[in-house]
């Protein structure tokens, strides 16, 4: 496939409606947590990062899974909002016949609860939680390298159980000079095998079909990288209304604000090999967030990283409200020696 066509495609997607879901009308929403410190300091999602010694970099594109992060053992831990936790680990190997391989698990704990019934009579407590495991491989095809990954789900929710199963597809391609990265992910395609209860309807789960674009500066120690999100869906907001003191009206977004909804930025400030800033800024997340009469910095986010021989640690920052934000941790350690 010709660059041309690799970067033309993508924008096709945004031009018909698919039957998904986003923002909470799906089950399984947890898949689209943002774990790694490093994606949550440059928005919360990045596909066309090719890092070969960062595994988080295939989590969320399995085409940028590489035969170089073998050895690797990767485990994230966030800090999230209303002392919820989630995390992810992850470890990579690369065969001969097979080619780079990586095995994870991805889970959130919601934390206890009290039990009660609908009087209000309280019983115990009880325990919420997801997990996903991950299973994922890549493979050169030309230019293009392909990825693949499976996912099978856990979700129990006190006595109320599901399981499910979800794939991610993933290509990119990276110039020759490794300077350009190109990134097309269309995540969660699955279904609900068990619902929560006997005979209930399946739910969908959280399609979202992504495309992203990266760029170190070839004489500047900068990358930049943006990524569209929810490419399936043009429209994701509601028309609002709108009180000027006189009357009130419905404005829906224009071009331009719909098109940015879909839009999350990143930029990484690169001083030297083992050290690196971060910042990121996600459109979406900051109009569904923020007060009008104190906008903050929601929707913005921060982080650094640094590697000390065989050990990588990342962090990273995003505001999700004028009162929260998350805090991501990240730390990897690599068993073999095999460094840039």
């Amino acid at each position: 496939m010709k660059l041309r066509k690799l970067v033309i495609l993508p924008f096709l997607f945004l031009t018909v409606q698919l039957f998904a879901q986003i923002g909470g009308e799906s089950t399984y929403e947890f898949l689209n947590l943002t774990n790694s410190a490093r994606m949550a300091a440059l928005g919360g999602n990045q596909i066309a990062l090719n890092d070969p010694l960062d595994l988080n970099v295939a989590y969320n594109n399995p085409a940028l899974l590489n035969a170089e992060m073998a050895g690797t053992i990767l485990a994230n831990y966030v800090n999230y909002i209303a002392d919820v936790n989630y995390g992810y680990a992850a470890y990579a190997l690369n065969t001969e016949k097979i080619g780079p391989l990586s095995f994870g698990i991805h889970y959130i704990n919601y934390g206890e609860f009290i039990k009660a019934d609908e009087n209000g009579t309280q019983d115990g407590t009880f325990h919420a939680a997801e997990y996903a495991l991950l299973a994922s491989w890549s493979h050169l095809a030309g230019p293009v390298k392909l990825g693949f990954t499976v996912k099978p789900i856990l979700s129990s929710f006190e006595s109320y159980q599901s399981i499910g199963i979800a794939f991610d597809l993933g290509a990119a391609y990276t110039s020759q000079n490794e300077l350009n990265t190109i990134g097309l992910v269309i995540r969660n395609v699955g279904t609900q095998i068990t619902t929560y209860y006997e005979n209930g309807d399946r739910e969908s789960i959280p399609l979202d079909i992504q495309f992203g674009i990266s760029k170190r500066l070839a004489h500047a120690p900068f990358r930049l990288s943006a990524t569209l999100q929810h490419m399936q869906r043009w429209k994701l907001a509601q028309a609002e209304e709108v009180d000027n003191g006189y009357e009130t009206t419905i404005e829906e977004d224009n071009f331009t604000k719909a098109f940015m909804r879909h839009m999350v930025l990143g930029v990484e400030l690169l001083p030297s090999p083992n050290f690196n800033i971060r910042a990121g800024y996600n459109f979406q997340r900051r109009q569904e967030l923020m007060f009008n009469d104190k906008k903050s910095t929601v929707g913005f986010s921060w982080g650094f990283g640094f590697q000390i021989k065989r050990f990588r640690i990342d962090y990273g920052s995003a505001r999700y409200h004028l009162s929260s934000s998350s805090n991501h941790f990240s730390i990897a350690f690599r068993l073999n020696n095999n460094l840039r």
